[in-house]
């Protein structure tokens, strides 16, 4: 058995791209996450509930009622906790400026950091020409990545039955069209152009689903990555420091716990 990892407490936390409502958001990794890992504000940066997935077919088990839970607990306790909808949680665009359970909604933000640098928080789908300009072409490029994860879903199956930790297949794939590539550096460069617009000294986003901490001119830009394939946050020390948490490689034996109850108990490790 894995032993358990300490108990990180950090100024801030950025996540995105969660996807809960579909059957590739990985709620239990991300339950375990949020267990050992704690903020003084954590960000929702988009597309943490997927609208576009649940208007065509409603799948909504108990650990993604879990994962809301454990948010909203966290504000109780006194965590700041701003969501900035996206392209996929888009309905909750209608309600900037507004509070649900003490998670404040917003259409952009912008974060302090302990050294004094201030970041430009967004989702970042304004910047893909695909979701502004042919909606449908988005929504059946959604369609083909939840198919790509159906198969990662079973490929991983079989890896961990031969002892294997997880990979993303579909990651892989991904990275390896050359479009794709492009498409990524393309994205990178209009947000750091964004946050130069708007005076701020670097950005954190979301949407592509490729957690990086690039530096550019003066200028940092910082994706959170995601919760379906590689499951990682952005975290800000107290000193100002950044890194990216790759959860999925540090607690690589956590599998979903059958038949769990309770919000605490969603996730357990298992012999390597």
């Amino acid at each position: 058995m894995t032993a358990k990892p300490d108990a990180r407490h950090y100024r801030a936390l950025f996540l995105s791209d969660i996807h809960l409502g579909t059957r590739g958001c990985q709620a239990h990794l991300l339950l375990d996450f949020l267990r050992f890992n704690d903020a003084e504000v954590i960000y929702l940066v988009g597309d943490i509930v997927d609208g576009w997935r649940l208007r065509r077919s409603w799948h909504w088990p108990q650990l993604h009622n879990d994962v809301v839970q454990k948010l909203l607990r966290k504000a109780r306790k006194g965590a700041r906790v701003v969501y900035v909808p996206g392209n996929h949680d888009e309905f909750l665009r209608n309600y900037f400026g507004t509070h649900f359970g003490g998670v404040e909604v917003m259409e952009t933000a912008v974060h302090e950091t302990a050294d004094g640098r201030r970041l430009l928080i967004i989702h970042g789908d304004e910047f893909d020409v695909v979701v502004r300009h042919a909606k449908w072409l988005a929504f059946f490029g959604d369609w083909a990545y939840v198919t790509a994860l159906s198969l990662n879903t079973w490929f991983n199956l079989v890896r961990r039955k031969l002892g294997f930790r997880y990979w993303s297949l579909s990651a892989w794939a991904k990275l390896k069209v050359k479009n794709a590539v492009n498409f990524i550096g393309a994205f990178e460069d209009a947000l750091i152009a964004e946050s130069k617009r708007c005076g701020t000294d670097g950005v954190v986003c979301g949407h592509i689903h490729h957690a990086v901490i690039r530096k550019e001119d003066g200028h940092v830009y910082m994706n959170t990555g995601d919760w379906v394939e590689s499951c990682t946050a952005i975290a800000e020390g107290h000193d100002g420091s950044f890194e990216i948490i790759r959860w999925a490689d540090l607690r690589k034996d956590v599998v979903p716990a059958e038949d769990a109850e309770d919000g605490e108990e969603t996730s357990q490790p298992v012999a390597a």
